[in-house]
């Protein structure tokens, strides 16, 4: 997830980009760069860090040109550096592109592209898109743009200008957003509504396979044919603030709108439709590295740990090697068993936790292999670590994490199917069947984001409570913790979650009339036992909202509340079941009034003990 900005018309364009970025550096905060046109030359100037980094550099020296193309990155391919930063040249320098996406076919391009002879200057799978816009330049931007990105696989939004022709700014899109502004005598493009909004409010808004041509008086939209197409202009109502959010309330809102998109970059370039296998090329560790594994201890913070306890379940079942989950906290203190046969893996999605960082160490001096779940490209976790399986979820601005969240257990779901894979711990049938389970679950996450007015509902029947109870077992006990933690964290009403077997042993005394219980009720091995939980505290008045699987009737006379979630692999549920505890948890907050993104007390990333 980054920023892309471009203008093109009669103004200087390194304020308009530079002004622009800072509305985008929200989407990326590893490095910034702009490329313009001067006097003929296109000049770049790129710098790691922070915007500001970038504005110190060029203030100094203002590069005078009237279009130009910017870029704020948030790494993913390469760590973030200056050589990483976007805008990226051809060998010639006549060609210059920024882009916001992953191609997954990068390593195969590159190869072919080193073979004839170009030489590469960044870590970064963008930089084949300009070197191979050069190998098939024609003589006609349009057209050489066309076939490059008809060769790539994967998302992008990408943008091209070259010193041949200097009218113009190409741009296409595939799976990442991309608006193209409309002004007068001038045009602009972004990936996002509030870098051109001081400018103007009428904008196109590209599809997929789309790319359009920009010059200072025209836009031309084309499909992937290279058929003119006309576009309905989109006017922007919202406010400068409004659509820093695209248009949502809170930042969090947006982020658990995401999840979907975050779920499917996350399998991107994963998954071996050949062979129905999952590929983790990032995981170093041979088959035989992999056999030799006698036990895993997995190392988190908050929701982070959470779901690291999805992992425990998820790589026990399928890989029938013992786990441990631990608070990073704890784990870093009480002098744990470790040796060259333990794997420890970390999750962490800023991959800067600060005791998360300390247990990774820790395993290392011990001789452990180390691997990692971040959501961060360079960041200390993924550089410490032996290996690393990134998440694809983007920046997260909210405190309570979501998107991370989810796209960590999918993260940890692929894993542990690789292990199970290359172990051969499960049935072909069994392998096949979550394999293809684990593809549908972006679609299934939409599908349950497409009705929110019911955990409104459920949410402004919590309000008025000071206390809430989680009860679920397995994998749904689980859930039920980062539900609790969801609901505590930005609605302030205390909220516990519980082993729905424990209730007898001391917590039902707490259960009262009209109290809510929200019940996990996913997993069809321990549903009997659940619902008999669930029946021992409806006896007592509580009230029972319950998360179901599409299709129970048994629990429509039990609960007050029913929520259904689509039916997936029972091992994959946990994915599906935290999305309405995080939107009731959303709302629960809005409607009591809070700061839903920065509650009271808490920060994003935890860089002291």
């Amino acid at each position: 997830m980054c920023g892309i900005v471009g203008y093109i018309g009669q103004k200087q364009a390194q304020d308009i980009l530079v002004n622009g970025l800072k509305k985008l550096e929200y989407r990326g905060y590893d490095s910034a760069g702009v490329a313009i046109d001067v006097g003929g030359s296109i000049v770049v100037s790129k710098s790691v860090g922070r915007l500001k980094e970038l504005e110190s550099k060029i203030n100094g020296t203002k590069l005078l040109g009237f279009r130009g193309i910017g870029h704020t990155r948030w790494a993913t391919h390469g760590r973030p550096s200056d050589e990483n930063s976007h805008p990226h040249f051809d060998c010639t320098e006549k060609f210059v592109v920024v882009h916001n996406g992953i191609i997954e076919n990068y390593a195969e391009l590159r190869e072919e592209l080193k073979a004839l002879g170009h030489e590469f200057k960044s870590e970064t799978d963008t930089e084949v898109i300009s070197h191979l816009i050069e190998e098939l330049y024609n003589g006609n931007l349009l057209e050489t743009f066309r076939m490059a990105v008809a060769r790539l696989e994967g998302s992008y939004a990408c943008a091209v200008m070259s010193e041949d022709e200097k009218d113009k700014i190409i741009v296409a899109r595939k799976d990442s957003p991309l608006v193209v502004g409309i002004g007068v005598g001038e045009n602009f493009i972004a990936s996002d509504i509030p870098a051109i909004l001081e400018h103007t409010r009428n904008a196109y808004i590209l599809d997929d396979y789309e790319i359009a041509v920009l010059t200072a008086d025209s836009v031309d939209i084309f499909d992937r044919q290279g058929k003119h197409i006309k576009k309905s202009v989109f006017e922007v109502k919202w406010d400068a603030v409004s659509a820093e959010k695209g248009g949502y309330d809170h930042f969090m809102l947006k982020e658990i709108d995401e999840q979907p998109k975050a779920l499917k970059d996350t399998l991107r370039g994963r998954i071996d439709e050949q062979n129905q296998k999952i590929k983790l090329e990032e995981v170093k560790l041979t088959a035989k590295e992999l056999q030799d594994i006698q036990k895993i201890h997995i190392v988190a913070c908050g929701t982070a740990y959470h779901a690291g306890l999805v992992g425990k379940y998820a790589i026990e079942q399928l890989v029938r090697i013992p786990v441990e989950v631990e608070v990073a906290s704890e784990f870093r203190y009480r002098n744990p068993i470790l040796n060259e046969k333990t794997l420890v893996m970390v999750i962490s999605q800023s991959g800067e936790t600060a005791d998360t960082l300390a247990a990774l160490r820790l395993g290392k001096a011990a001789g452990s292999r180390v691997a990692a779940i971040t959501n961060v490209v360079g960041s200390s976790v993924s550089r410490e670590a032996d290996d690393v399986i990134y998440t694809w979820a983007g920046p997260e601005i909210a405190v309570a994490s979501t998107k991370a969240y989810t796209t960590q257990l999918l993260a940890v779901y692929m894993f542990a199917l690789y292990m199970a894979e290359i172990r051969q711990t499960i049935s072909e049938q069994a392998r096949i069947e979550i394999y293809q389970a684990l593809q549908y679950i972006p679609e299934q996450a939409a599908r349950i984001l497409a009705d929110k007015d019911h955990a409104k509902k459920v949410a402004q029947g919590l309000i008025d409570w000071n206390s809430a109870f989680f009860i679920g077992r397995g994998m749904d006990y689980t859930v039920a913790l980062e539900g609790a933690l969801k609901l505590k964290e930005i609605s302030y009403i205390h909220a516990e979650a519980y082993a729905a077997g424990e209730l007898k042993h001391g917590t039902i005394a707490l259960i009262e009339e009209g109290i809510p219980v929200i019940s996990l009720l996913t997993q069809p091995d321990v549903y009997e036992k659940t619902m008999s939980n669930v029946i021992e505290v409806k006896a007592r008045d509580a009230k029972i909202i319950a998360v179901v699987n599409e299709g129970d009737v048994k629990s429509k006379d039990v609960a007050d509340e029913l929520i259904e979630i689509p039916k997936t692999h029972p091992i994959l549920t946990p994915i599906l079941s935290v999305i309405p505890l995080q939107l009731i948890s959303y709302y629960a907050s809005v409607l009591r009034g809070n700061d839903v993104d920065k509650p009271r007390n808490l920060a994003k990333s935890v860089t002291v003990e």
